[in-house]
C-alpha cells in the first residue's frame, strides 16, 4: 500500500466521527461534509508522518473550519436578506431523508437550541460535552485560555438546560410540563380529540400568528372543545415537533431537519392542565425566543 493510500485509509477510519462532530457544530449535513472535505484537503498538504495524533489533529481542523463557517453565518444574519430560511441556515444539498434521520438521531430540539448559542459557545459545548475533548485542546481553537473555554462550555450548558431562563429556584414544574407536552404531541399526531381535550383547561385560550392562519380563521380561540378542534385542524407539522423549554415555559418547537419554523408555548393551570397556548412563526419573535431542552 502506497503512503497516499495509507493516509486515505486512516482518514476514512475517522470520517464518520468527524462528520458527527461537524454536523453537531453546524446543523447542516452539506456544510458538515464540506468541513470534513476541507480537513482531507489540508491533510493532503501536510506531512502526515509528523502528526502524532491524527484523530485529534483532524478534529481540530474540522472544528476550526466549522467555527469559521459559524462566524460567517452569524455575520450574514445581520443582513435582512429575503432568501434566508427561518433558522438562518442554508438549505442542505444532501439527501433530505438522510439529513432528517441524522437530525432525529442527534435530537431536533437540541439542534435548535444549539443554534441559539454563539459560535464559540457552541464549539466549546459540542467538543467537550458531546465528544470529550479537553479544554486545553479547545482553547487554541477559540483563541481563549483553557479557563475561558471552560466558561464558554459552562455558559452554553446552562442555556441548553434552561438554567438561565428558569433562574436558580426553578419556577416551572419541568417533569409535569414535559409530561403534558409529550401527551399533547401524541394526541396531535394521532388526531385524538378526547385525549387532547383531557389536557386542556376548560377556559384555555389559543393564540396563533395571523400569518399561520387561513383567511377568516380567528387568531384567538377560547374554550377546550374549540381549541382542541382548531389545533387538530392545523396540526400538520406535529411529526416534526419536539418538546422544548420556550421562554422558560413548557413548549414545542417545529423544526424539520433541525431548522426552526414554529414555536408553541404553554401556560399550565394549578392542576397541571394547559391554560394558554401561544403559537408563533414570526421570524422576529423567533429570534427573540429563549429555547432550551425540556429535560
Amino acid at each position: 500500500m502506497s503512503e497516499n493510500d495509507l493516509i486515505a485509509t486512516r482518514f476514512e477510519a475517522e470520517r464518520a466521527r468527524l462528520r458527527g462532530v461537524a454536523y453537531r457544530l453546524l446543523g447542516s449535513l452539506s456544510e458538515a461534509d464540506d468541513a470534513v472535505q476541507e480537513a482531507w484537503l489540508r491533510l493532503q498538504r501536510t506531512d502526515a508522518d509528523a502528526i502524532e495524533n491524527l484523530g485529534g489533529w483532524l478534529t481540530t481542523v474540522v472544528a476550526r473550519v466549522a467555527l469559521d463557517m459559524l462566524r460567517s453565518r452569524t455575520a450574514r444574519r445581520e443582513l435582512p436578506l429575503d432568501g434566508d430560511d427561518a433558522a438562518g441556515t442554508p438549505a442542505s444539498a444532501s439527501d433530505p431523508e438522510q439529513e432528517a434521520l441524522l437530525a432525529d438521531s442527534v435530537g431536533l430540539a437540541l439542534l435548535v437550541v444549539l443554534e441559539t448559542l454563539s459560535p464559540a459557545e457552541r464549539l466549546a459545548f459540542v467538543l467537550h460535552d458531546m465528544f470529550g475533548v479537553p479544554f486545553d485542546e479547545i482553547a487554541p481553537i477559540v483563541q481563549r485560555s483553557p479557563a475561558a473555554a471552560r466558561q464558554l462550555a459552562s455558559r452554553a450548558r446552562r442555556r441548553v438546560r434552561g438554567a438561565d431562563e428558569l433562574g436558580p429556584a426553578g419556577t416551572t414544574d419541568l417533569p409535569r410540563g414535559r409530561e403534558v407536552v409529550e401527551a399533547f404531541l401524541a394526541a396531535s399526531r394521532e388526531g385524538d380529540f378526547d385525549a387532547l381535550l383531557a389536557l386542556l383547561d376548560p377556559d384555555v385560550v389559543l393564540r396563533t400568528d395571523r400569518a399561520l392562519l387561513p383567511l377568516g380563521v380567528p387568531a384567538e380561540v377560547r374554550g377546550a372543545a374549540a381549541v382542541a378542534k382548531a389545533h387538530l385542524a392545523a396540526a400538520r407539522g406535529a411529526r416534526a415537533a419536539r418538546a422544548a423549554l420556550v421562554d422558560g415555559l413548557p413548549g414545542v418547537v417545529v423544526a424539520p431537519s433541525g431548522r426552526l419554523l414554529l414555536v408553541i408555548r404553554f401556560e399550565l393551570s394549578g392542576d397541571g392542565r394547559i391554560a394558554a397556548i401561544d403559537a408563533t412563526a414570526d421570524r422576529a419573535r423567533l429570534a427573540r425566543t429563549e429555547l432550551a431542552l425540556l429535560d
